[in-house]
């Protein structure tokens, strides 16, 4: 201890202040080391499951259509390959608006007292395994729907989405695609209501103030403030369903054809559902057919993605060029 000019200086704190230095500088570069190892594992995780994909899926590409078990691979993969875009999109139409509507009654609507469990239980339904959904949906889903089924083929059989003849067992691929809906429901809702939690306070009591009822409060400023994100969470979602497995082997009666027909037995296959089905009992010629079916599908996986990422950077671009120019 010293005495400098009247006040006393402590030499005691030195050597704690400089360890408390010492372990900033090594705690620094060491979580940036492993920060930015993490997200060069995950590039590498990607680009290793690509090649693979690659290397193995060659052989159907470039082999004669003769000697492949399943014949010309890009006519093998197309009806499958529509099977899986025809039945994400119908989940997603269907999944998108209801999700929207829950979000937006837990984050502006219900109580407190009820908002909290609501959105436990619509979180808890990404918890129960796609296995589960599919006993659920071929055992009680798919018997109910039947009567409906018959009714709409009935009455409406003249529109060609309803037309043929209707499945008598309810496996369908209007039923895989409730229950597809019903499993990306909790995602596309659990992001969305967080982006609606979000919204500038500030902004709805302005929209209050000019006389705007609820409803159209959310229309001028959660909903605008909120597309970025919805376009997001169900660009997600769609990606949940193209993957889709087990769920849809075990509803959907599907086959190699290409039809838009909701009803019947004669249903496309959807990329996944037919590698899990056919995979046991292929042979070494079928195996890289099934691994080209598996590239082709993580193309348009990485394309949706891809496209949500732009809609959402282009949406957000606009937002800033739009207060700049309202601040200019």
């Amino acid at each position: 201890m010293t005495v400098t000019g009247g006040n006393v200086v402590s030499e005691d704190l030195a050597p704690d202040q400089s360890l408390l230095v010492d372990r900033r500088k090594l705690g620094d570069p060491v979580f940036k080391g492993f920060s930015v190892g993490s997200g060069m594992l995950i590039l590498v995780i990607l680009a290793a499951v690509a090649a693979f994909l690659i290397v193995q899926a060659v052989p159907a590409f470039v082999a004669d259509a003769a000697d492949l078990p399943y014949g010309n691979t890009w006519g093998y993969v197309a009806p499958f390959l529509f099977g899986t875009i025809w039945s994400s999109f119908l989940a997603l139409l269907m999944a998108v608006p209801v999700a929207i509507g829950i979000a937006l009654y837990i984050s502006h609507f219900a109580p407190k007292q009820l908002a909290s469990p609501v959105a436990f239980v619509v979180d808890l339904l990404a918890a129960v395994p796609s296995v589960v959904f599919g006993l659920w949906g071929i055992n009680v889903l798919a018997p109910a729907l039947v009567p409906i089924y018959q009714w709409l083929g009935a009455n409406l059989g003249w529109i060609p989405l309803f037309g043929g003849n209707v499945s008598g067992t309810g496996r369908t691929m209007l039923t895989a695609a409730i229950v597809l809906a019903i499993m990306i429901l909790p995602i596309i809702t659990s992001l969305s209501r967080e982006v609606f939690l979000r919204t500038p306070g500030l902004q709805e009591e302005a929209s209050f103030a000019l006389g705007a009822t609820r409803w159209e409060m959310i229309g001028q400023v959660v909903l605008p403030f909120g597309r970025s994100g919805v376009v997001s969470a169900a660009m997600l979602g769609l990606g949940r369903a193209l993957g889709e497995t087990m769920a849809v082997a075990m509803v959907l009666s599907g086959g190699r054809n290409i039809t838009f027909q909701l009803l019947t037995s004669n249903n496309p296959n959807t990329i996944a559902s037919n590698i899990a089905l056919a995979f046991p009992e292929a042979d070494s010629h079928a195996v890289p057919q099934l691994i080209a079916t598996g590239l082709v599908l993580f193309v348009i996986t990485f394309v949706v993605n891809m496209a949500g990422r732009a809609i959402t950077s282009g949406h957000g671009f606009r937002l800033a060029h739009k207060r700049a120019h309202k601040e200019g």
